[in-house]
């Protein structure tokens, strides 16, 4: 048993980045370590260039996920302008880069891919370590009362729905993450007469696709920290362990898995 900082991440578009090779942004089903700690710093306030704020963020949290439904792959284009290649020279704003030079000395445009999630929906559970310099009530009232806006990978994918961040006692990392399964957007079915609350509920279940949910934990817990009787059922590497925010570097790790059966 012990405490868990419990929230959701649902929105009609989300990016959770993966190695960026050449001109193509890939995005994986489900949110990253270093997404979830950027969301947590925007949050508190932690700026991207407080490189030790962000690695006390880095030491001091463990993350577990539980993907209800991963989304409609959907994959958009971007016409993107290179700045002037000028050696030493450091630029303040983007309209800079582009006036320094004439027009027509400017690289030529990048056709670029951006690959999004639609309409996915995680439950993630936090947990401090004896590194925290951060309560998780603390963190609680961050996500209620963001410093900076929030957001599912990519500035242009907005939160559907409230986090519902709340600080709890549960047997299990799988019961933390579990925590939303009877009700995931109470937010819809508020307006109704307490005698059709249910049935939406299941159409909501329903809609979002509930029914094989796959849980993500970090190694630190162990292959069987979901739950004394639900084993990893794969190990996986992802390149997501923020070393440096300012420089854009990132460090691999590995993660436990466990996928579960749908239910009729």
């Amino acid at each position: 048993m012990g405490d868990y900082l419990v929230f959701r991440l649902y929105g009609p578009m989300a990016s959770w980045g993966e190695i960026a090779v050449g001109e193509t942004r890939h995005s994986a089903a489900y949110p990253s370590r270093s997404a979830l700690i950027g969301l947590i710093g925007a949050a508190l306030g932690i700026t991207r260039d407080d490189e030790d704020g962000q690695a006390a963020l880095a030491a001091g949290f463990r993350f577990g996920v539980k993907l209800h439904a991963a989304g409609h792959p959907l994959r958009d284009f971007h016409t993107v302008q290179p700045g002037a290649d000028l050696k030493k020279l450091r630029y303040r704003t983007r309209r800079q880069e582009l006036t320094l030079v004439p027009r027509h000395q400017l690289p030529s445009p990048m056709l670029t891919g951006r690959e999004y999630r639609c309409d996915s929906f995680s439950t993630v559970a936090v947990v401090v370590t004896d590194k925290a310099e951060r309560s998780l009530t603390e963190v609680a009232a961050a996500l209620q009362r963001p410093a900076f806006p929030l957001y599912l990978g990519r500035k242009s994918c907005p939160l559907a729905a409230p986090l519902a961040p709340k600080v709890e006692n549960y047997a299990s990392l799988k019961a933390a993450l579990d925590a939303f399964d009877a009700d995931p957007l109470p937010e819809l079915v508020a307006h109704l007469k307490e005698a059709w609350q249910a049935d939406a509920r299941q159409r909501n279940v329903r809609r979002l696709n509930m029914r094989a949910p796959r849980y993500y934990w970090d190694e630190a817990f162990g292959s069987d920290g979901l739950e004394a009787d639900s084993p990893a059922s794969i190990t996986l590497t992802r390149h997501d362990e923020p070393t440096s925010r300012l420089r854009w570097q990132f460090a691999p790790r590995r993660e436990h898995a466990r996928f579960t059966e749908g239910q009729p």
